[in-house]
């Protein structure tokens, strides 16, 4: 029992040898390291608490941001329709008409038909040309359904009736209507001039003449002059016309011939507009007053080419020799058949070897007739009065044709006569005060005429100015 009690003292002691140590190192440790702390800068101090308010608001972030992950709920599919406007352009091919180009692109016929019933108020829709640009614009609504059809809606149809003019088929509540948007031009003069080499045609396009003004050149001389055969090389030519120009002062389109002159084997002939101020008709006149207009054109077509005169001739198609009762002008399928004059249509149909043909009585001697039309002008029937130089129909090769061309004849009394070489009376001649104010025109149309300066000599001084420039 003594023994017992012994040994427990003994361990007591023991421990106490270690534990005494322990506590004074901690002890000292602690003490060491308030007084060490104490004797910190402030500055210190801040950068161990900021660092320490750190390491805390990361770690609480990072808890956020896992915790957002976790919790996040996933996103609504959606619930409504997409809804996109979609424009395209369409250009006008051939035998392509406008409903063909509507409902091709993705409109209903109904809503096509809308459409074009509301441009006809301002525009004829077969006066579709080939290269023709057409806007379209489409509502597309995407349903949220994948199931579920898309739907598309037409809601406008424009186009450019001319460079200044464009037309639109718009969407209301109600249909289609018809809106215009017209382009605002200025008038400027501009002249021309040159020396036939080969052709009219050609000398005119170098000169920088517009084939527009080029082609009202030639029907404003149509009545007296033979362009197949009294063009000769070093005939000369002048024309004076109306352009209009956009704000940059680009030429956008053509106006009316106000002067022109053809000198022909060293005669010049001069013309020039003029309205007369007891009827108000606009012709052109003689410098002394006389009307170029004649009772007949001699060529009731634009730039087509004689092939074949009046008189005896191998028939291309019968293979024998026959009397050829006209004149042949080839021209391009399609090419517009002018009236020879003013008149009233006696028959508008199919003639046999003719083809399509129309004859017009003019007076009580003259007609005239025109044979192998591809197709006739809108209106054209029996008794339909026509005016000079409007359009009848179109070039073709129907009946006994060799190919696209026009047989044009003019007949006096019943009879067929040669349309190059008869005599036509003579349009109206000015007189008495008429005449007076005329020539006072004449007088400053040839001052303002002389003021402008050629185009080839603006388009040098173009030139020049930009090479200035670069």
């Amino acid at each position: 029992m003594r023994s017992k009690i012994k040994h427990t003292a003994n361990g007591k002691k023991s421990s106490y040898k270690y534990v005494i140590p322990l506590l004074t190192v901690t002890v000292g440790g602690v003490i060491g390291g308030t007084v060490a702390y104490s004797f910190l800068p402030d500055e210190d101090i801040a950068s161990i608490d900021a660092s320490e308010s750190s390491n805390s608001s990361e770690t609480d972030s990072a808890n956020s941001s896992l915790k957002e992950v976790v919790t996040a709920p996933q996103e609504a599919a959606p619930t409504t329709p997409t809804i996109e406007e979609v424009t395209k352009t369409v250009s006008v091919g051939k035998g392509d008409t406008l409903m063909k180009l509507l409902t091709r692109s993705g409109a209903t016929p109904q809503e096509s038909h809308q459409a074009i019933v509301a441009l006809s108020e301002k525009y004829d829709p077969r006066q579709l040309k080939i290269g023709q640009d057409i806007k379209l614009s489409f509502i597309k609504e995407t349903p949220p359904e994948q199931s579920s059809p898309e739907t598309v809606q037409l809601i406008s149809v424009s186009l450019k009736e001319d460079v200044d003019r464009e037309l639109a088929a718009i969407r209301k509540e109600d249909g289609f209507s018809i809106e215009e948007t017209v382009i605002s031009l200025e008038k400027e003069m501009a002249r021309a001039e040159g020396v036939i080499e080969n052709s009219l045609f050609l000398a005119a396009s170098k000169a920088g003449l517009p084939t527009r003004v080029i082609l009202d050149l030639i029907r404003i001389y149509s009545y007296d002059v033979d362009f197949q055969r009294e063009i000769q090389t070093g005939d000369k030519f002048e024309v004076f016309f109306e352009r209009f120009v956009d704000k940059d002062g680009n030429p956008l389109k053509e106006g009316n011939v106000q002067y022109a002159a053809l000198t022909l084997s060293g005669e010049k002939i001069a013309l020039y507009r003029y309205q007369t101020p007891d009827d108000k008709l606009v012709d052109y006149y003689s410098p002394l007053g006389q009307s170029v207009r004649k009772t007949l054109m001699r060529t009731p077509i634009d730039g087509a080419r004689l092939t074949s005169g009046f008189g005896k001739r191998k028939h291309p198609i019968l293979g024998y020799t026959k009397m050829h009762r006209g004149a042949d002008f080839g021209a391009p399928r399609g090419t517009p058949i002018m009236a020879a004059g003013d008149g009233v249509i006696e028959m508008a149909g199919r003639n046999g070897a003719y083809g399509n043909y129309v004859r017009i009585r003019h007076t009580d001697s003259y007609k005239t007739a025109y044979a192998h039309m591809k197709g006739f002008a809108k209106g054209m029937r029996k008794g339909k009065r026509v005016k000079q130089g409007q359009t009848i129909g179109y070039v073709g090769t129907t009946g006994r044709s060799t190919g696209p061309h026009l047989h044009y004849e003019v007949l006096k009394n019943g009879r067929q006569i040669n349309p190059l070489s008869v005599k036509l009376p003579a349009g109206r001649k000015l007189k008495g005060k008429i005449l007076t104010s005329f020539k006072s025109f004449v007088k400053k149309m040839d001052i303002e005429v002389a003021a402008v300066p050629l185009l080839t000599e603006m388009a040098q001084l173009e030139a020049k100015n930009k090479t200035k420039i670069d």
